[in-house]
Formats: C-alpha cells, structure tokens, sequence
C-alpha cells in the first residue's frame, strides 16, 4: 500500500506519518512518503501513482480541493481522504469522490478506523463481479459497487468512480452474488447498498458517498442496523 500525504505543515507531516508508521495492521508492503505542496505531490503521483492520498484542504497557492480535481482527471480509483478543521467542506468533497475526511486535530483512532477500513476494501478487490451490460461485459471488483437501482427490467450499477453500468435483470440475479458478509444488503425493493459506502443514514433513508438518497423499507430497517453495526464493530474488533 503506498500512501502520499500532502500538507503545508511539516510538523503535521511528521506526525501523520508516525501514526501511519505505528498503525497495528498495515500490510507487509507499506510505503508513506510525505509532500507540503501540490505540485510536487502531483508530480509524484503521476510517476508512481499512490493507493491513497491524504489531502490538506487549506492550503497557500494550491489547495487540496483543487489538487483533488487535478488528481481526479486522470485516477478515478486512488482513495482520497481529505484533511481538515472544519466539516463544512463535507458537502463539497463529493464532487471529487472523496472516500473520506477527518478532521484536525487527528484522532489516532479514528485515523485508524479509516485505514482499517481501507484495507477492507483493497482486500476485497480480488473479488470480481461480471455483469453483461447493454453494450459490453464488465469485469469488476465488488467493492467498487457502491449501490444497485432497479428500474423496470433493468439495473443500474452505481460504480464508486461516478460511472453507471445499465443491465437487463432483476435484482434477485444479483442478490446472491454479492453478500452481507462483503457489504452488501438489500434495503429497498428497488436497491442493494454496499455498507462500506454509506457516508450516513436515518430511519427512513441512506446517504451514500456519492450523495445519492437512498430509501429503507420499514420492515428492513432492523436488518439494515444489524447488518451495518456487526460490520463496524467487526473492524473494531481487529483492531484489539
């Protein structure tokens, strides 16, 4: 897993990186390599591309949300978490497709959370799905699916790049396919969530990353609660 983290504090610098440094579960092949400018972050990036980038939002000259858009033109697929004081930029980060934010002061464990869950999901990337679409047959890895809608006689696969696979079937033909043990749960007659991307939900609907609103039937909600709760408490539980 190699990883860039891009701030123009070095003290902050320092400190992301020996908290990545001594995370508990990282991979046997971890790579962190640090950057207090957009530019010589991109630069990087573009030679040797990084699994996950950590982004500071203010910065002089160059801020993270512009260098998101940079990174965005050209990878729709490296995980981006950005990094700030304050959560009003929530909203705007899903225009970029950002995976994820925390917030300044780092929390160590809430630092971790979000790598433990990354990992999760570069796990489950070897797991593959082949739909027949309308016009070619994709070959992708589950955790790439962040929901599926149904409408009439097809399925819109919602892919966690912005992009819509369109296939004639039911949802039942998918059903089985993608378990709740990798995520996925059907909340609704019309959609199947995948948990990991869920951003938030209430007792009436889900919030995906993307900023999709999707529903919850009434008689699935206890399911939905279950399901998602022994998920994250599993991930809590490895990190004991």
């Amino acid at each position: 897993m190699r990883i860039g983290i891009c701030d123009d504090q070095q003290i902050f610098l320092a400190t992301m990186e020996h908290l990545l440094q001594n995370w508990e579960n990282k991979p046997p092949v971890f790579c962190v390599e640090t950057f207090s400018d957009g530019d010589s972050l991109l630069d990087a990036h573009s030679k040797h591309p990084y699994d996950v980038i950590f982004l500071d939002i203010v910065m002089p000259i160059f801020n993270g949300m512009e260098i998101a858009r940079e990174i965005r033109s050209t990878d729709k697929s490296v995980q981006l978490i950005f990094l700030t004081s304050s959560p009003d930029y929530a909203v705007e980060s899903y225009t970029v497709r950002a995976n994820n934010y925390l917030l300044k002061p780092i929390q160590t464990q809430a630092l971790y959370q979000v790598m433990d869950e990354l990992l999760q999901e570069f796990s489950m990337q070897s797991k593959y799905l082949t739909i027949r679409g309308l016009e070619a047959v994709h070959h992708i890895p589950i955790m790439t699916i962040a929901y599926i809608e149904s409408q009439g006689k097809h399925l819109l696969f919602s892919l966690t790049d912005g992009s819509m696979i369109e296939t004639s079937a039911s949802l039942y033909t998918y059903e089985t396919a993608l378990t709740r043990q990798d995520g996925f749960f059907r909340c609704h007659r019309s959609y199947i969530v995948n948990i990991y991307h869920i951003a938030s939900f209430t007792a009436k609907d889900i919030r995906m990353r993307s900023g999709q609103v999707i529903p919850v039937s009434r008689n699935m909600k206890k399911e939905f609660e279950a399901l998602y709760f022994s998920l994250i408490f599993e991930k809590a539980g490895d990190r004991t």
